[in-house]
């Protein structure tokens, strides 16, 4: 009982975060990443850093200065995408504020970073962590928000709607 209580206040928080931010039309994932750096008034940059399978396809690391999201290169775009939000996700539940977790494979993706300097590292490798399952849930629901909300892109942007062969214009919603 207290394990369901728990997750439906989960729900309600991520939904509500999600429900209540600013999307791009049309949605680019560096696009948003912009307008939340804006709003938290510092720089995310996104570093490509290729990595052995050990390490997360997608880290998270905040300095004093700015936010990085070191992503795998050669990833498919919606994987990509989905890495960027996902990171971003671990931003908006102010998951940077908790204290630093001993986050392997750190030292080999910045080995001439200060420890000093990394003050929250985050990495997509255990789902059970509680920080990662509500980050998860929420790219998730911001991505269906993108695809319930805007157009789908036509075949040419390799995006999910072409994936499954939807068309190019959103039907319309019943009412009821």
């Amino acid at each position: 009982m207290l394990a369901d209580r728990s997750h439906r206040r989960l729900w309600r928080r991520v939904r509500a975060l999600s429900e209540g931010l600013e999307l791009p039309d049309p949605f680019e994932a560096e696009t948003f990443l912009g307008l939340l750096a804006e709003r938290r008034g510092r720089p995310i940059e996104v570093l490509p850093v290729a990595v052995d399978a050990a390490i997360p396809c997608g880290v998270l690391v905040t300095t004093d200065r700015a936010d990085y999201i070191l992503c795998t290169p050669g990833t498919s775009a919606l994987h990509r995408q989905h890495i960027l939000v996902h990171e971003a996700a671990h931003l908006l539940c102010g998951h940077d504020r908790l204290p630093t977790p001993e986050t392997p494979g750190v030292r080999a993706l910045l080995p001439g970073l200060s420890p000093d300097l990394v003050r929250r590292v985050l990495g997509r490798t255990v789902y059970a962590e509680p920080a990662e399952r509500e980050a998860e849930l929420l790219a998730s629901l911001i991505l269906h928000r993108v695809l319930r909300e805007g157009p789908v892109p036509g075949p040419d942007h390799g995006r999910a709607g072409s994936l499954v062969g939807a068309s190019s214009r959103r039907p319309e919603r019943s009412r009821v």
